[in-house]
């Protein structure tokens, strides 16, 4: 007797989730975020596209319109030349080495000294560990404007005055916040590791240098891009520490292109279109490690 054919098993439909948002929800959502989000990009699509307009243009629409008007929003005719016109009349290039040469060397400063300190508050004990670390702590809360006039005179009784020496010195002392950050992070990491690592004999240098610190990227680079960008926005720093038009920075640099032409507003929207895009596609490359330093920083193992 001949065997039967088994018919073939269809897979089963999965259920749906009745948690999960439908098709109209969803689309309700992106709607509701995209019309939130067009006035936080208004200012920026302003920027970008009277770096691109003529002069006639700019200055045609001004009276009852303003120069801030949906219909005059796109160039006519575009204009690339005020890119190379800003970057001839100021030297936004110089400008540019300077600011990237403090956002290094701060870089580097601040994340490698909060990352000690935080260890240290982490994963060692010591006498007054607990009160240290809530003065750390509460040195969040002082607004730096209360510090401006003492540390200028510190600074300037050194004879830092006029160098980059103020605006770099600092970082390497740490940042409450980064140390604060970094020390949630340590604290999630599991012990057995590093006692395992001082069974094998290595020193708490070395369980530093290559346990700790190897899981602590995304952290680590959490805390680089944050001080990467307050560097490279601050203009109240080299405002009050430098008198070199030689050694400014891009933000300080826009300032005064603002203060001599004033009336180019094209040249000095292409000047900010470029101060800008590098913190854009900084942004948009680390948003991953960014957004992951942030979650792991306040989860737990």
């Amino acid at each position: 007797m001949a065997a039967r054919p088994v018919p073939p098993v269809r897979p089963k439909r999965r259920s749906r989730d009745p948690l999960a948002p439908s098709r109209l929800q969803t689309i309700l959502t992106h709607a509701l975020l995209l019309a939130l989000a067009i006035p936080a990009l208004l200012p920026l699509l302003w920027m970008v596209s009277t770096s691109l307009k003529p002069d006639t243009q700019i200055y045609a629409t001004s009276g009852a319109e303003g120069i801030v008007s949906f219909r005059n929003l796109l160039p006519h005719p575009i204009q690339f030349s005020n890119y190379p016109d800003a970057l001839r009349t100021v030297p936004f290039l110089n400008y540019l080495r300077n600011t990237l040469t403090l956002c290094i060397i701060t870089v580097i400063g601040a994340v490698a000294s909060s990352a000690l300190v935080a260890y240290a508050f982490a994963r060692l004990e010591f006498w007054g560990k607990s009160v240290l670390f809530t003065l750390m702590i509460s040195t969040m809360a002082l607004p730096g404007q209360v510090t401006m006039v003492p540390v200028f005179a510190l600074f300037r009784a050194l004879g830092w005055y006029g160098t980059y020496l103020p605006l770099t010195v600092p970082a390497f002392c740490g940042s409450a916040f980064f140390i604060f950050l970094l020390t949630q992070f340590f604290r999630t990491l599991p012990e057995e590791l590093a006692e395992a690592a001082r069974v094998d004999g290595c020193s708490e240098w070395t369980i530093f240098l290559k346990v700790v610190l190897p899981l602590a990227r995304p952290a680590l680079a959490t805390c680089a891009l944050f001080q990467f960008m307050g560097t490279w926005n601050d203009f109240f720093g080299p405002l009050l520490y430098l008198n070199d038009p030689g050694k400014y920075t891009l933000a300080y640099g826009l300032q005064q292109f603002l203060s001599m032409y004033g009336t180019k507003w094209s040249q000095l929207m292409a000047g900010s279109t470029l101060f800008t895009l590098p913190i854009i596609l900084l942004f948009f490359f680390a948003q991953r490690t960014f957004i992951q330093g942030i979650a792991t920083t306040g989860g737990k193992n």
